[in-house]
């Protein structure tokens, strides 16, 4: 038996894994979740990463810990704190040492959205390192509203591989993203724990992009993406084949 630590994404909670937990749970897995502060708009990386190591009190190092989207930044905090046998990125972002989220996609946002928030891009010799890598995002969805705030928005990025039920109940459920710590604080992190690590990515993602998931799964992580079909949030949409993913070879 393994112990999957599952952490959400933006707009999402703990809720967001209910169809998937009953699937890890049939093939003989523990699972815990937890509800991230992202609507406190003082959550830092820090919180994020006490939030969850709090969620695994008690618990052994038989951890498979699988980060979702901005989650990506987060659990490898949290392995560098605690014992975890993976980290498993879902459709997730990664840490970049010495560099902020912002950092590194500053170059694909507009730049009156960069001056409405104050950034100032980093150093041109600290950004030639990721000069190779395609763009993190589809460009339509840095310029997209709140999903949280908007139906249309939220099918059309989040949940357009969803039966129809499946997609309004996901909507109903969304929260909102007043946290910004995953794009604007600088990670920590001086090196990348030393932990086993996987990557899946989802083939129709509208929000990050499939082609530097790939790319940055080989070229920071030193893996192969698995890939699975579908939009961003398969732990909704497609929660047996995510599963399935997930415990092949445990």
């Amino acid at each position: 038996m393994s112990i999957f630590c599952l952490v959400h994404g933006a707009y999402l909670g703990a809720w967001c894994w209910e169809r998937l937990i009953p699937e890890l749970e049939a093939r003989g897995h523990q699972v815990i979740a937890m509800d991230l502060p992202i609507d406190d708009p003082s959550a830092s990386l820090s919180d994020y990463t006490d939030t969850v190591i709090q969620s695994l009190q008690g618990v052994d190092d038989n951890v498979i810990l699988v980060g979702h989207s901005l989650a990506g930044m987060i659990v490898p905090l949290v392995a560098l704190q605690r014992p975890i046998h993976r980290l498993v990125f879902l459709a997730a972002l990664l840490p970049q040492i010495g560099m902020s989220g912002l950092d590194q996609f500053y170059d694909e946002v507009a730049p009156n959205m960069l001056k409405e928030i104050g950034y100032e891009p980093p150093e041109a010799s600290l950004f030639e390192q990721l000069g190779d890598e395609p763009d993190i995002y589809n460009p339509a969805a840095l310029t997209m509203k709140q999903a949280s705030q908007d139906e249309a928005v939220a099918m059309e990025f989040c949940f357009h591989d969803c039966e129809p039920d499946v997609a309004h109940w996901a909507i109903s459920k969304l929260r909102d993203m007043r946290s910004l710590s995953h794009l604007t604080e600088v990670t920590p992190l001086q090196t990348l724990p030393d932990v086993e690590y996987a990557y899946i990515v989802c083939t129709d993602d509208r929000i990050v992009s499939p082609t530097w998931s790939k790319y940055a799964a080989r070229k920071r992580l030193g893996v192969d993406a698995i890939e699975l079909p579908g939009g961003h949030y398969p732990h909704i949409s497609h929660p047996i084949q995510l599963a399935e993913v997930l415990t092949k070879g445990i």
